[in-house]
């Protein structure tokens, strides 16, 4: 089974988290946990800066962005 991140997603995507995984820098995976980024939530991908990094979400009513690192290190399931 190929696993999709949110780096595999497009301006207008939607997708579920299904894990966040701990194989980035230290400290990553709690960081991203702390800015709400858990298993379950639904997430809309809203734009991508002009040359690619970082990629802007939406999740749980705010908007976040995130490096292109980051966004290889959540499994999601597409909506």
């Amino acid at each position: 089974m190929n696993t999709r991140t949110l780096f595999d997603l497009v301006s207008g995507d939607r997708a579920r988290i299904l894990r966040v995984r701990d194989d980035g820098a230290p400290g990553l995976r709690q960081r991203l946990l702390d800015m709400g980024i858990t298993r379950g939530t639904e997430l809309y991908v809203e734009r991508h800066a002009p040359l690619g990094d970082p990629v802007e979400i939406t999740l749980k009513g705010y908007s976040l962005a995130l490096r292109m690192n980051e966004a290889r290190q959540i499994e999601i399931e597409e909506l």
